[in-house]
């Protein structure tokens, strides 16, 4: 009776009223379950992402990449969308060494295996984009990374929580409701919104992102394109030959890689239109401010340019609507179009992310870009990092950190700097004598690739031990950053330091700079810091400069003004081993700089040194002192028997070492002593070398 009387609430009607009434029926499984803990979520399996997720790999951390589509590289996929990248696979260089061969190796990421260059992948010097999903693909295969695709991240927020290692988790929700936690969130989704300007009859404008790239399209065709970036001339270049006509409109003038510097402006690959324009085979480019313009589409479906003012003015038809050519007729752009195309560039995607992340400012540049500090942490939240193209704003047209052969070093930067933060794990470094330091800088300046391209960025520090006896090397650090090295490194700047960096002349680089005016090259090292090419120069400081120091430094200056600086003169070949050229000016700077002499010298020089001098040279007390480089011969011991060191031959035969402890001749030590007389005068460079 009382099983019967329950059996209807159990019914259709009764089941549905269960389970509305219990959430934990109604709940998606997924969102029952506690979510899934990270320490590092990678979010985007693009160039960036990937790039990260092999140095958390590497260092065997713990970590989820996490992509929307079913393989890497989705935005190669569809762009650039005429497909050949712009992105330079120089495949000979005349040399073998792998890390100068990066510096014109603009598609590689960093690994281990040599197999994963991208010169295996295409032959071309512009690549075709499908080859770099094939590359990006093998990355993430062959080195068996840890990404979950098709998986589409949603939505992001904070949690706060004290144990946190910022003090907060990041909490990610994705398309299927499941949770993660992150510790650490590492944003590399790139730049994925078109660009888009709100003018009147912006409506009738086709994008960059969908309109035709068939030529055929286009024939006879009267076009206006809209932009004047790399993606704006690779439309034109794709239609030249077949329209009637391409104009170009923008607000600022056309700016050149070759003139600025920075490969994100106009290519040469890309420029068929400036000799069209300039040789007057009837295109051309033109400059206004688009928002004071409007789009006007007549009733034959053809369309007009006009000032939005004339629309403010009138509430006339279409047909109606004043044209500048009216009052003008001499008007540029009085003539009719048959497509208008946008090319505006790409601007961040912010939707996902709660505003307690503070991503963005609201201000104009940072709708294009999130808002990140030279260390490419968010300044609204403390353990979100921006990498890949989305971080260029720490550089934007001066570096090449928006670029893969840029960025892919600024990552390993970030992942560097987490390594000590969260792990304890110091900044990578190599220890030396002194008497390397010159052949050290030699090295780097001419085979370091994050140098080379990430210039005015990242930038080798040289750390020095108490009384210079040696340095520490560290590779690539952040130049904004200086003033917080010891924090971030886990290394000491207790007694001085130099900085390497790669730089252009402060004066050659410019949309309105000619850098091919007659004697723009400099030969002579006493002219070096008038160098106009990328060259290297060195800062020298007696201690770290402040935050301070960095912070309000000389207009133009990457650094505060240092204790002393020097250029080593630009060179052709961006061969910096000339002898006399490079390596003996450099020397003089450093050896000026310690109050030291940091020449290498036969152990017999050694020998007659110790005899002379108060101060003997560090390479001297590295190898002669410690019986590194001085072997007995017949000249040496008839040398001490008639200096009077050696009064009887049996002692020929004792070691060096032994012959050293003799009365009047003091036990070694490492400590400099008091400065000494200077050394003989040479009488040239080449001998001094």
């Amino acid at each position: 009776m009382g099983l019967s009387a329950r059996a209807p609430r159990w019914g259709a009607p009764g089941l549905l009223l269960a389970i509305a009434l219990h959430p934990a029926l109604c709940t998606p499984a997924s969102a029952s379950l506690p979510p899934a803990r990270r320490d590092y979520c990678v979010l985007g399996a693009g160039p960036a992402g990937l790039q990260m997720a092999y140095f958390l790999q590497r260092a065997r951390r713990d970590y989820a990449v996490f992509e929307r589509a079913a393989r890497p590289g989705s935005f190669f996929t569809r762009f650039p969308r005429h497909r050949k990248l712009i992105s330079i696979n120089k495949r000979y260089t005349g040399k073998a060494n792998a890390e100068f061969n990066l510096r014109h190796d603009w598609n590689s990421l960093l690994s281990h295996d040599p197999g994963l260059l991208f010169r295996h992948y295409s032959g071309a010097y512009f690549p075709d984009a499908s080859d770099m999903v094939r590359y990006l693909g093998d990355f993430a295969d062959r080195l068996g990374l840890h990404v979950l695709y098709n998986t589409t991240v949603e939505h992001i927020t904070l949690d706060k929580d004290r144990q946190a290692w910022n003090g907060h988790y990041f909490i990610l929700t994705d398309h299927k409701g499941q949770v993660y936690q992150c510790s650490v969130l590492f944003v590399a989704t790139g730049l994925s919104l078109p660009n888009q300007v709100d003018f009147p009859g912006s409506e009738y404008v086709e994008g960059y992102e969908s309109v035709s790239v068939d030529p055929k399209d286009f024939v006879g065709q009267n076009v206006l394109i809209l932009g004047r970036g790399n993606s704006a001339f690779e439309t034109a270049e794709n239609i030249l030959g077949v329209t009637n006509f391409v104009h170009m409109l923008s607000r600022s003038r056309v700016r050149l890689s070759w003139a600025t510097h920075y490969v994100g402006d106009l290519r040469a690959i890309n420029n068929g239109l400036l000799d069209t324009y300039q040789l007057k085979s009837l295109d051309g480019l033109l400059e206004s401010d688009l928002t004071d313009l409007a789009i006007v589409k007549d009733r034959q479906g053809k369309f007009h340019v006009t000032l939005k003012l004339f629309l403010e003015e009138t509430n006339q038809s279409a047909d109606a609507i004043p044209l500048p050519q009216d009052d003008n007729d001499n008007f540029a752009m009085r003539v009719a179009y048959d497509r208008v195309i946008r090319c505006l560039g790409w601007n961040f995607n912010f939707s996902i992310f709660n505003k307690s992340l503070r991503l963005s400012s609201g201000g104009e540049f940072s709708k294009k870009y999130p808002l990140v500090r030279p260390s490419y942490e968010s300044k609204g939240s403390r353990g979100l990092f921006v990498l890949g193209t989305a971080s260029h704003s720490v550089d934007y047209r001066k570096s090449a950190g928006g670029f893969i052969h840029g960025f892919r070093y600024t990552a390993r930067a970030v992942h560097r700097l987490l390594e000590w933060r969260h792990h304890g794990v110091a900044w990578p470094s190599t220890e030396c004598p002194i008497t390397q330091l010159t052949a050290s800088i030699i090295r780097r300046v001419n085979e370091a690739s994050g140098l080379y391209q990430m210039f005015g960025v990242l930038a080798d520090i040289v750390l020095l031990k108490e009384n210079a006896t040696a340095f520490e090397y560290l590779e690539e650090f952040p130049m904004q950053m200086l003033a917080q090295l010891e924090t971030v490194t886990g290394r000491q700047a207790r007694h001085g330091l130099f900085v390497i960096n790669m730089e252009y002349g402060r004066n050659f680089s410019g949309p309105d700079k000619d850098v091919f005016f007659y004697d723009r090259s400099v030969g002579h090292t006493e002219d070096a810091w008038q160098s106009n090419f990328l060259h290297p120069v060195i800062y020298y400081y007696r201690h770290l400069p402040t935050e301070q120091e960095v912070r309000f430094r000389p207009a133009d200056w990457p650094l505060p003004r240092p204790t002393a600086i020097h250029h080593i003169v630009e060179d052709f070949l961006t061969d910096w081993t000339a002898p006399l050229g490079h390596i003996l000016p450099l020397r003089r700077f450093l050896e000026n700089c310690l109050d030291t002499d940091l020449r290498s010298f036969y152990a017999e020089s050694c020998f007659f040194f110790a005899l002379t001098r108060q101060k003997l040279p560090p390479f001297c007390q590295h190898g002669y002192l410690r019986t590194q480089g001085l072997v007995g011969t017949e000249r040496l011991r008839q040398h001490r028997v008639a200096s009077g060191l050696l009064r009887t031959s049996p002692a020929a035969g004792r070691r060096p070492g032994e012959g050293r402890r003799q009365p009047g001749h003091p036990k070694p030590t490492r400590h400099f002593l008091t400065p000494g007389p200077p050394g003989q005068p040479h009488d040239s460079n080449k001998e001094e070398l």
